[in-house]
């Protein structure tokens, strides 16, 4: 039995024998034949038999990864393991130093290294569109234990012995992130391939980094790229993805119709923007949009932009746009004069808007619902006092924070205590000192102890468990009521808003009282 102390030293060996039983009385018998032999003699004798008895320990047994979790090689040889790391990132070189294998403790860390190593490689991989491809090596084995594409491929009763495979539609970025993820369990994505990446990882079935890419999209998603991901969600069938692209498109309807990503979806994808009843848009907005469009799909069919060739490639899409039920001027002034519409088209929309009996018409011409403002109010009671709140170029602001996704809108305020008057509002919205969003408009108020609502330009996205400023700066000749018995938490539907005070208000509104008593938003 070897016997050894928590530090490895103080070793010490001690041996038992043990006889069986039935393996002594045998001995004994054969030594009472012998007259010579004495009883002492035959003590002496070592036995015919022996049993080894393992001790176990109740000490659960350590890994390498578990003796050295987190550790890295000494300093001499830190500067060539990332030598490696970069080495194979960009060169597929083999390690020339020997014994490479005692610069990682860890099995993971010494799998990490044959990825992009041509060191033992069986197999290549040739990645890319002809004219951008890239030569990748790979090792079936560890390719196989991290997808099923793979292990058919290559185990599979159907399984090609090739040295050499082709594969033209995943980017070669995007594959080397793949590769990555299988050999190095490391997740490493870029706004700029992540899309890519998403294609793979369903190509190869390797689920959980499909997840992190979807995550990443998700926690990205801004009114800019929100229709090209919903294109891509709707291609690669994630529905999580696609509910919040849509969250985004419906809030932000305008940003996302006017951004450069909306001209590069898809026919489907246009046809579901354009019919979708809770767009949160003006209609001249959308049409506008599609014409946009229409004009780079024309570049895409290799066409000249013309007028025909646009409402040709826009098709029955055309009356999805809601024509009738924009303002008579943006009619007059934008879609009809656009050459879009026929003659036809163009006259009896005019007697839509102006004829006892309308003619019937292809374009939709019922409103779009749009999507309903909420409104959180903090302050439980108004009051007005002839010292406050009078303003004269000071701020009022305070933070808040909610637990899910919304967008702000625009802040509801107090108007006027002395009667009718009309104030000019500057309001803004921070986030850790960056203005998320800022504007500057009038509103009048009756002399009501009513809110009156200031809008942004656009709505603002908010993200939860954040704290966020609201500001503003108001100038009027007269006082104003103010808010009092303010609540540090209030439950709006499905949404739970905190407030807290903001250093940034200098004409005394915090949480018990003061300006600001409702946050407009759309969740």
């Amino acid at each position: 039995i070897l016997m050894v102390d928590e530090k490895g030293k103080n070793m010490k060996c001690l041996t038992f024998f043990l006889m069986l039983p039935e393996t002594v009385k045998n001995r004994s018998k054969k030594n009472s034949k012998k007259g010579n032999s004495s009883s002492s003699s035959s003590s002496k004798l070592p036995p015919v038999c022996y049993e080894i008895i393992t001790l176990k320990t109740k000490k659960k047994k350590k890994m390498a990864a578990d003796i050295f979790p987190r550790k890295k090689p000494a300093n001499t040889n830190t500067t060539a393991v990332q030598q490696y790391h970069q080495q194979n990132l960009n060169n597929n070189n083999t390690i020339p130093a020997p014994n490479w294998q005692g610069l990682y403790p860890t099995i993971r860390e010494r799998n990490a290294v044959m990825f992009n190593n041509d060191l033992m490689a069986d197999v290549h991989f040739v990645v890319g569109p002809p004219g951008g491809t890239q030569r990748l090596p790979g090792h079936k084995y560890v390719l196989a234990v991290g997808s099923s594409v793979f292990h058919a491929m290559f185990y599979g009763e159907l399984a090609e012995d090739k040295d050499e495979i082709r594969i033209p539609d995943v980017e070669p970025a995007a594959f080397l992130a793949m590769l990555k993820y299988i050999y190095c369990d490391e997740i490493d994505l870029a706004a700029d391939t992540v899309l890519a990446t998403l294609y793979a990882a369903k190509k190869y079935i390797v689920p959980h980094l499909a997840r992190a890419c979807v995550n990443f999209l998700e926690t990205s998603l801004s009114a800019k790229n929100a229709c090209v991901l919903l294109s891509q969600s709707c291609l690669f069938e994630e529905p999580d993805l696609t509910q919040r692209c849509w969250e985004v498109i419906d809030a932000q309807a305008e940003l996302a119709l006017k951004s450069e990503g909306f001209c590069d979806i898809d026919f489907q994808t246009l046809e579901s923007i354009l019919q979708r009843e809770t767009l949160n848009a003006k209609e001249i907005v959308v049409f506008e949009a599609a014409l946009n469009w229409a004009e780079v799909e024309c570049q895409r069919q290799e066409l000249t932009a013309t007028i025909d060739n646009k409402r040709k490639v826009l098709g029955k899409a055309l009356y999805l746009i809601r024509i009738p039920t924009m303002a008579l001027d943006d009619f007059a002034n934008g879609a009809a004069q656009s050459g879009i519409l026929t003659l036809n088209e163009t006259n009896d929309i005019f007697l839509w808007y102006t004829a006892a009996k309308k003619p019937e018409l292809q374009f939709v011409s019922k409103p779009r619902k749009g999507l309903v403002p909420q409104r959180c109010h903090r302050f439980q009671s108004c009051a007005y006092r002839s010292n406050q709140w009078r303003y004269r170029g000071r701020c009022d602001s305070i933070q808040f924070a909610v637990d899910k996704r919304v967008f702000i809108a625009g802040f509801g305020l107090y108007g006027s205590s002395c009667g009718s008057a009309e104030y000019s509002a500057k309001i803004e919205l921070k986030r850790q000192g960056v203005i998320l969003g800022q504007n500057l408009s009038k509103y009048f108020s009756d002399g009501s102890s009513n809110t009156f609502p200031v809008w942004f330009e656009y709505p603002v996205q908010i993200e939860p468990d954040t704290f966020y400023t609201a500001s503003v700066i108001l100038d009027g000749n007269e006082l104003s009521y103010f808010g009092q018995e303010g609540m540090t938490e209030v439950q709006c539907g499905k949404v739970t808003v905190q407030f807290q005070c903001s250093s940034d208000s200098t004409n005394g509104t915090g949480v018990q009282g003061g300006q600001i008593p409702e946050l407009i938003f759309y969740a």
